[in-house]
C-alpha cells in the first residue's frame, strides 16, 4: 500500500512536478494570456488564461492537496473566492452566518448581495440548538468563520456539518485564520472551504489571493465555472508566490504560534490590559472543541485595553509590530477592528456582539518573542502614563 504523504511533505514539495517538459522543480511563471492550438479543435489542455493557467493549476493543486479536497479554485482575493460561493444561490435564500463575521465578508453580504435578495443571518455557530432553530424553508448554508474575526468565539464544525447535511443546505468555512496547517474542516464534514490566500497561505504579505476548496464534483463544477464566468483569477505571478510561501507554512506556523503562546500569556497578566481572546489560553470559552477540530491555538491574539482613550497612544507607540490591516504574514500586525478592518459594521452591531473600541488584533509573526514582548510592554506602559 502507498504511503501517504504527510502534510510537512505535502507542503514543502507544493509543485513539484508540474513541470512536465523540463522537470523544473519550481513551477515555470507562465505569463501568457492565450495558448496556440496544435490544430482546430486540439490544444494542449490550456486555450486562455482567464479559464486556465499552469502556474495557477499547480497552486490550485497544492491546495487541494492541503485540504484534503479534490479540487480547489483559486481567485484574485479572499472576497472573490467568497463571492464565487454566493453564485451557487438565488433571490430569496438564506445564509445563517457566524455572528462575529470579518467586515470584508459582513460588507458583501450586506451592503451587495442583499441588494441581490439574498437573506443573511448571524448566530453563534458553537450552539447546535440556536442553529437548528434558526433554520428556515429559505435556508440554503451556513457560513462559519472559527475562530471568528476578530473576537475568537468557536464553532462546533461537526456539530454544524451534521446539521448542514440534516438540513440539506450546504456549510461554508472560511479557515483562514487557521490554514490548513491546523484546521481541516472538510474532514469534518463540512462542503466548502474558502481562504484569504493572502493571509497564512502566502506567508509573506507579497501577494492578494483567494481560494475555494471542495471534495464534491458538483460543486467544484459550479466554482470553475464562476471562476470563468465572473473572470476574477489568480494571476500566474501571485500563482507562484503563493507555491513558494505554501512550502514554508507549517514552519512559520509552529514558529508564530510559540510566540503568540509567549504573548498571550504575557498579556493576560499585564495590568493594564482587560482581556484576552486567544484560544490558548485555558481559560477561552471552547477552548476544549477548538483543541478536539483543530491541531493548535493559532497565531492571533485580540485584547482590550483597560482604557478606551489609550488605544491610539498604544497602537502608534509600537516600534516592532506593525499597524497594518491584515494578518498571517511573517511581520507581526496589530489593527484595531471597530475602525479599520470591521468599520463598516455598524456600531450597534459591533456592541451586540462585543467588539469594543478599546479591542485590538494581533497577528503573531516569527520574529524573536523577546523582541515581540518587549515592544508590547514599553507600548503599553506609554499607554497606562497618559491619564
Amino acid at each position: 500500500m502507498k504511503r501517504k504523504r504527510s502534510f510537512e511533505t505535502t507542503a514543502t514539495q507544493a509543485g513539484v512536478g508540474a513541470d512536465k517538459a523540463y522537470g523544473a522543480v519550481s513551477v515555470p511563471i507562465y505569463l501568457t494570456a492565450i495558448y496556440r492550438y496544435d490544430a482546430f479543435g486540439r490544444h494542449r489542455g490550456y486555450d486562455y488564461s482567464r479559464g486556465e493557467n499552469p502556474t495557477r493549476h499547480a497552486a490550485e493543486e497544492a491546495l487541494a492537496a492541503l485540504e484534503g479536497g479534490t479540487r480547489a479554485v483559486a481567485f484574485s482575493s479572499g472576497m472573490a473566492a467568497i463571492s464565487a460561493v454566493m453564485t451557487l444561490f438565488r433571490s430569496g435564500d438564506h445564509v445563517l452566518c457566524s455572528d462575529d463575521l470579518y467586515g470584508g465578508t459582513y460588507r458583501l453580504f450586506e451592503k451587495i448581495l442583499k441588494g441581490y435578495g439574498l437573506r443573511f443571518d448571524y448566530v453563534d455557530m458553537g450552539d447546535p440548538p440556536t442553529i437548528r432553530r434558526k433554520i428556515g424553508r429559505r435556508t440554503r448554508a451556513l457560513f462559519i468563520e472559527t475562530p471568528t474575526n476578530p473576537l475568537m468565539k468557536i464553532a462546533d464544525l461537526r456539530g454544524a456539518a451534521r446539521i448542514a447535511k440534516d438540513a440539506g443546505i450546504l456549510s461554508i468555512v472560511d479557515n483562514t485564520f487557521m490554514s490548513p496547517a491546523l484546521q481541516r474542516p472538510l474532514s469534518l464534514g463540512i462542503d466548502v472551504v474558502v481562504h484569504s490566500a493572502t493571509k497564512f497561505l502566502g506567508g509573506h504579505n507579497d501577494l492578494v489571493g483567494g481560494a475555494v476548496v471542495v471534495s464534491d464534483s458538483s460543486l467544484a463544477e459550479k466554482t470553475l465555472f464562476a471562476q470563468k464566468a465572473v473572470g476574477a483569477v489568480l494571476s500566474p505571478w501571485d500563482a507562484w508566490l503563493l507555491l513558494r510561501g505554501v512550502k514554508t507554512l507549517h514552519l512559520r506556523i509552529q514558529r508564530a504560534q510559540e510566540n503568540a503562546l509567549t504573548l498571550a500569556r504575557f498579556l493576560s497578566s499585564h495590568p493594564f490590559v482587560r482581556k484576552v481572546f486567544f484560544p490558548g489560553l485555558a481559560g477561552h470559552p471552547r477552548a476544549a472543541l477548538h483543541a478536539s477540530q483543530a491541531d493548535g491555538p493559532g497565531s492571533i491574539i485580540s485584547f482590550e485595553l483597560s482604557r478606551e482613550r489609550a488605544v491610539p497612544r498604544f497602537l502608534s507607540s509600537l516600534k516592532v509590530v506593525l499597524l497594518a490591516e491584515s494578518l498571517g504574514g511573517v511581520e507581526s500586525l496589530i489593527t484595531h477592528p471597530s475602525t479599520m478592518t470591521h468599520a463598516d459594521i455598524p456600531p450597534e452591531e459591533q456592541a451586540a456582539v462585543g467588539l469594543t473600541p478599546s479591542l485590538v488584533r494581533l497577528s503573531v509573526g516569527v520574529e524573536r518573542v523577546d523582541d515581540l514582548t518587549g515592544d508590547l510592554a514599553q507600548a503599553l506602559r506609554k499607554a497606562a502614563a497618559r491619564k
